[in-house]
């Protein structure tokens, strides 16, 4: 049985052709298997013809509530039978504590992009679109407050705007991204902040994910469907789960993590983060099975990320190339299957461009580009929107040698006007 994953938004076109995550046939991506089984929890949409899929929302009872309760019975007589009535007060639970003091410290992401999908009459359209999710605050230096969150809530982005608790929005750039760790941080100018919002919003306490143990509660916080911040519970279900498609351990949990939650945290007991929740299986007879970065592991990438520059666009005539042809993505089920890194394998290079003229040759495969893991070729483009011409970068490359093994070696490229 084939399972899909989508994304989460009110009026779903019926028609796939006028929805964003549509793809013209000719461009058939290496779309790891997993894909069919996880769903990323992210909320996507398209203005004109926006997508509405319900993802499965688990409900249960709450697991060893500690709160307080005191009541007193009446009973009232109501001809031969008796009806009895409760009534008292509840005082705050410790979850309800938890949220209050982790919420300052969650946003919601809105991604902006405008993408190109194939029309019904066989043409190429572009249409903006719009996906949500969340993130985390994780620190600040003398110019920007930074956002942990999730890479596929901020890939393909034109725009990117993050909320606050007070529902403030401030517009965002990216700081740096990790596609085969699914990371991204996301910095904010602080001169954007008012003032009212920087008395409300907190940095987050993170925890320590090694110590987490199978059975502890979990708190889930993030923009679920979009509609603000909500609160999941649940337990840590499964420590060190391997999914396709990541580069590291994951956590497995029970708290209810649903499209819009991407980035957002995963706490424990004490609610510090422990996690930053990804992904939630998609098989139609599953339930409460999502997944989360856990911290620990993440914490090395998310430094370096946090200490990159903060780089903008530039406009599309200045943008600077590589000079490859025809690049090919290497997924994860060709590089089993061929053993070759995953990337982007160069076919052939352009005379004369940057690539060429910096010794690179076909059948090398790029992996990485400035330090920004490369796994596939939309990631590389996106990568070098950033850049202009007559820029140097550094490219990692794997080189193929004469008994099939691979090495990798970097290589400074000065980018040129052309394509890729």
């Amino acid at each position: 049985m084939d399972h899909q994953y989508t994304y989460y938004t009110p009026g779903q076109d019926s028609n796939p052709q006028n929805n964003s995550e549509y793809e013209p046939p000719h461009k058939k991506k290496g779309t790891p298997k997993w894909v069919k089984t996880i769903c990323f929890g992210l909320v996507f949409g398209v203005t004109a013809s926006a997508a509405f899929q319900t993802s499965n929302i688990v409900a249960g009872k709450f697991l060893n509530n500690r709160a307080v309760k005191e009541s007193t019975e009446k009973t009232e007589n109501i001809g031969n039978a008796k009806l009895t009535t409760s009534s008292g007060s509840i005082t705050k639970s410790d979850v309800a504590d938890i949220a209050e003091n982790a919420m300052p410290s969650v946003v919601s992401i809105t991604n902006m992009s405008v993408q190109q999908v194939q029309s019904f009459f066989g043409g190429i359209q572009e249409r903006q679109s719009e996906s949500a999710g969340s993130g985390i605050i994780i620190g600040q230096n003398d110019s920007e407050l930074l956002v942990v969150t999730n890479n596929h809530v901020v890939e393909g982005s034109d725009t990117l705007t993050v909320s606050f608790i007070d529902e403030e929005s401030v517009e965002a750039n990216i700081k740096g991204t990790d596609a085969s760790r699914d990371l991204a941080v996301v910095a904010v100018d602080l001169s954007k902040i008012k003032d009212s919002t920087r008395e409300k919003i907190a940095v987050a306490t993170l925890g320590d994910s090694d110590q987490i143990q199978v059975g502890e509660e979990a708190i889930a916080i993030g923009n679920a469907l979009g509609y603000g911040q909500s609160v999941t519970r649940g337990i840590i279900s499964a420590k060190e789960r391997r999914i396709e498609g990541f580069d590291s351990n994951l956590i497995q949990t029970d708290a209810a993590i649903n499209p819009g939650n991407s980035g957002g945290a995963l706490l424990n007991a004490k609610g510090e983060v422990i996690g930053i929740n990804t992904a939630k299986a998609a098989y139609e007879a599953v339930e409460g099975i999502g997944y989360a970065i856990p911290v620990s592991e993440a914490r090395e990438t998310i430094e370096g990320l946090m200490n990159r520059e903060t780089r903008t666009k530039v406009a599309e005539e200045e943008r600077g190339y590589l000079g490859i042809a025809e690049p090919v993505d290497v997924t994860q089920e060709t590089s089993q299957m061929y053993n070759m890194p995953t990337g982007v394998y160069i076919t052939d290079v352009i005379r004369g461009g940057g690539a060429e003229r910096a010794g690179i040759t076909k059948g090398s495969v790029i992996t990485a580009l400035n330090g920004t893991t490369i796994n596939n070729t939309s990631t590389l483009l996106e990568q070098l929107q950033y850049y202009k011409v007559g820029e140097t970068v550094t490219v990692t490359i794997a080189i193929p040698g004469s008994n099939g093994e691979y090495r990798s070696k970097e290589v400074e490229v000065t980018l040129g006007k052309g394509s890729n």
